[in-house]
């Protein structure tokens, strides 16, 4: 079955040549991935997310708002029943990654990750035989 991956961009951050650059290798990699748009909140990327039947969420954080915004996604997703991991990618500091893993977020990329390293995380946190 093929992965679902929704990718978003969480509050005022208008940047988006990365998350559509994501988005582009994921859907070259076979995966099935659902852009949410800009300036999304936590609980319309969690909505989403739900109503979509999506494998994994991914957001892209390049606003240094990180460590508020992806824990709050986090937190919608489990306030509406739903497990789905999360990952976070873009300009994250290494001393935040821990912290943002201890909220609940799968996984972190920061500048640099491979696309492999990227499709092989997603493949892995998605249930298999969907």
């Amino acid at each position: 079955m093929t992965t679902r991956v929704l990718v978003a961009k969480v509050g005022l951050d208008g940047h988006d040549r990365g998350v559509k650059v994501v988005a582009r290798i994921l859907r070259d990699a076979g995966m099935e991935v659902v852009y949410t748009g800009l300036f999304q909140t936590p609980e319309m990327v969690a909505a989403a997310a739900v109503q979509e039947d999506v494998d994994v969420v991914g957001l892209s954080m390049l606003s240094g708002a990180h460590m508020t915004l992806a824990p709050l996604v986090v937190q919608a997703l489990r306030a509406a029943g739903s497990d789905i991991p999360v990952v976070v990618g873009g300009i994250v500091p290494g001393n935040d990654m821990d912290e943002l893993r201890d909220a609940g977020v799968a996984a972190v990329f920061g500048p640099g990750a491979s696309a492999e390293e990227i499709i092989a995380t997603i493949s892995s946190l998605a249930p298999q035989g969907r």
